[in-house]
């Protein structure tokens, strides 16, 4: 039986009938911030602008090799995945059909359309990834055809290992010093760290997985695999419930500590810092290896080689303004707060006086119009230093403005704003 070494090699060879080897680029504006060599390996820039290709090339590479007779390909997937099964489709001329839930963005449903051609069938199925995946599965039952899963099998696990193949083959005899890593299902994680242990090859492993769906965290914690119970899908293409098996069960003696959680609100002003400054286009699962430098001490990883794998860049822009308002909350330059405002003339300017020189009104609405005396209304001011907040509220204590800073509640944030 060949090493999964071999395997990789095999199937990093077979890659490159759809593209060439994805660059890994040291980033100069990264590297001067931390205090480090911080390399980017960009599979933002595969022809599905995400690695995902590469699992489902390789799970179709062996399944016909092996003499597969199925007549349909099926997969479940908002997302990267169904785009790059999509694309597999078209290039060995096989026919597919994606489970995409209703509430898919429009345009990544076009963009799977546009790769798979008349070979690729999308079908809307539920408001959630789970009632999707759940179709995809009575769908393969019944019809006899053959699922391509997302992370969890070894095909793909070995697919995604390329990626660990061509670092290797990049950066020569010398290992980075650490290896930042995304973290959904666990595929890549797994190819990744299970290629370099068999090589022999060392290195520090960070996982980097969203605050919201720390399911890597929490199976490595309690020693098994873990269904987390919530989760926050604002990253959309690592927001998994549940790692997956086979990736957990090379990722299994890793410590818990090994995993950085990357706050949702934190990862979006790392986005559009990314866009203004280097002008880089990332998801926000695209974007979890670069924001979790921020959680270094500089002194631990000065003049240290860093390696941040960069799995996607299929950004909707629809997004932006969200992204830009969660960054904008996150660094502190935006606030929304509810005020009980007196029901009488010149109150509106006498509140307008409290604002300093770099303070703009982004959002004005009452909320209860009714009230004899007295009405609430919810605010949004933006301003362009977060200490600038520390003043204004003192100005509304010292003029006994009745109010409440409602930007880090969750629930009533969700609701009104």
């Amino acid at each position: 039986m060949t090493s999964f070494t071999d395997r990789v090699a095999s199937a990093a060879a077979a890659v490159r009938e759809l593209f060439p080897e994805t660059p890994l680029q040291e980033n100069p504006y990264l590297s001067r911030k931390y205090g480090a060599r911080v390399f980017l390996k960009r599979e933002d820039l595969t022809p599905v602008r995400s690695y995902k290709i590469r699992g489902a090339f390789n799970f179709f590479r062996k399944a016909l090799a092996a003499g597969n007779r199925a007549e349909l390909f099926v997969c479940a997937s908002a997302g990267n995945h169904a785009q790059g099964f999509a694309y597999v489709c078209r290039h060995f001329g096989r026919k597919g059909v994606v489970f995409m839930p209703v509430t898919t963005p429009q345009q990544k449903i076009d963009k799977t359309r546009l790769f798979g051609g008349e070979f690729v069938e999308i079908r809307l199925v539920g408001d959630f990834f789970d009632d999707c995946y759940r179709a995809a599965f009575e769908f393969t039952a019944e019809s006899g055809a053959h699922m391509v899963p997302p992370f969890d099998h070894k095909d793909i696990i070995e697919g995604q290992a390329t990626v660990a193949y061509e670092i290797a083959e990049q950066v020569g005899a010398l290992m980075p010093d650490i290896l930042m890593l995304p973290v959904g299902g666990g595929g890549l994680a797994a190819g990744i760290s299970h290629y370099f242990a068999e090589q022999g090859r060392q290195c520090r492993y960070v996982f980097c997985e969203p605050a919201g769906a720390p399911s890597l965290k929490e199976s490595l914690g309690a020693g098994k695999r873990v269904k987390l119970a919530r989760v926050d899908n604002f990253v959309d293409g690592a927001a998994v419930a549940e790692i997956g098996r086979e990736p957990l069960r090379h990722l299994k003696d890793f410590p818990a500590d090994a995993v950085r959680l990357v706050p949702e609100n934190r990862l979006c002003a790392t986005m559009i810092e990314m866009l203004n400054v280097e002008g880089v286009v990332l998801e926000p699962a695209g974007a979890l290896a670069i924001d979790a430098l921020k959680d270094f001490p500089r002194k631990e990883i000065r003049g240290k080689a860093i390696v941040c794998v960069v799995s996607g860049g299929n950004f909707d822009f629809e997004r932006l303004p969200d992204v830009k308002e969660r960054a904008l909350r996150f660094e502190g330059l935006k606030k929304y707060f509810v005020i009980r405002f007196p029901q009488r003339p010149g109150a509106l300017r006498d509140f307008l006086e409290m604002l300093g020189p770099d303070d703009d009104i982004a959002r004005f609405e009452y909320l209860k119009k009714s009230a004899r005396n007295f009405g609430s209304v919810l605010i949004g001011i933006e301003t362009k230093d977060r200490r600038n907040f520390e003043l204004l509220t003192a100005r509304f204590d010292a003029n006994g403005v009745q109010y409440q800073d409602i930007t880090d509640n969750e629930t009533l944030a969700g609701f009104i704003v």
